[in-house]
């Protein structure tokens, strides 16, 4: 059986551009769902979600107010928002408040700063920030688990310019 792969994204803010871009990178790296942890700002960023091809679940982010209304339109959630895929129990926040080892997955945002944690049965995740206003860099995460084992591969660029994406790896038996 393939494993699942999970393209992650959080902090978009108002970079739909840099969005379009992640979002080209995960389907390039072969992701077959999408999620993004909040603060997406702009219906833009949704229908760019929406418009990927892939299913795919979102969260508010404490910037998303002017999103409320648009909630069930788009598939956005309010926080925590658990669900499953492929079986796989994922809990999805924007704020890391609910931080507790109730799912095999759990992502959050906020913060701006890629993290990858496992701890006993759970994966902790952050992919960091889309818009790049902390770190400079455009981030997203391709998540792939294959019968309990994950790789959590990492993906990088300078905002300023098209480069490369740089990759990192990480893996948890």
């Amino acid at each position: 059986m393939e494993p699942l792969k999970i393209g992650l994204l959080s902090d978009s803010h108002r970079r739909n551009d840099l969005q379009e871009s992640a979002l080209a990178k995960l389907k390039e790296e072969g992701a077959r769902y999408l999620l993004h942890a909040g603060d997406l700002c702009l219906e833009e960023n949704l229908r760019r979600l929406k418009e990927s091809g892939l299913p795919y679940a979102a969260v508010f982010g404490n910037n998303d107010r002017a999103l409320a209304s648009l909630g069930s339109d788009y598939r956005i959630r309010p926080e925590p928002y658990y669900f499953r895929i492929d079986g796989l129990e994922i809990k999805m926040m924007h704020l890391p408040h609910y931080l507790s080892p109730d799912c095999k997955l759990v992502v959050f945002g906020h913060t701006h700063r890629f993290s990858c944690e496992r701890k006993g049965k759970t994966l902790y995740l952050n992919p960091g920030e889309v818009c790049g206003r902390e770190t400079g860099n455009c981030h997203a995460v391709l998540a792939e688990y294959d019968d309990g084992r994950w790789t959590v591969r990492h993906f990088y660029r300078p905002i300023d310019h098209d480069g490369d994406w740089e990759e990192e790896r990480r893996i948890f038996p």
